[in-house]
């Protein structure tokens, strides 16, 4: 699967099914598949995002409250 997504993510016009045949020969699902595309491409997109406006990392006390918030309230 990693190499799948580094091929999708440098090489995407390179892509084709016979790269999701070893996939599936390895056990994976289409739906399988599909959710770690989904991740890879939401991972992509915010990396390039904040590459092109230059956001920066939240300092690790800013990371630290909202981990705990997200801990007692969840994702709702």
């Amino acid at each position: 699967m990693l190499g799948f997504l580094e091929k999708m993510t440098l090489h995407p016009k390179d892509l084709g099914p016979a790269d999701v045949a070893p996939l599936r020969e390895a056990g994976l699902s289409d739906d399988e598949i599909a959710d770690a595309v989904h991740v890879a491409t939401a991972f992509n997109l915010i990396n390039r995002l904040a590459d092109a406006l230059g956001w920066e990392m939240q300092k690790d006390v800013a990371v630290h409250k909202f981990a705990e918030f997200l801990l007692k309230v969840g994702y709702k």
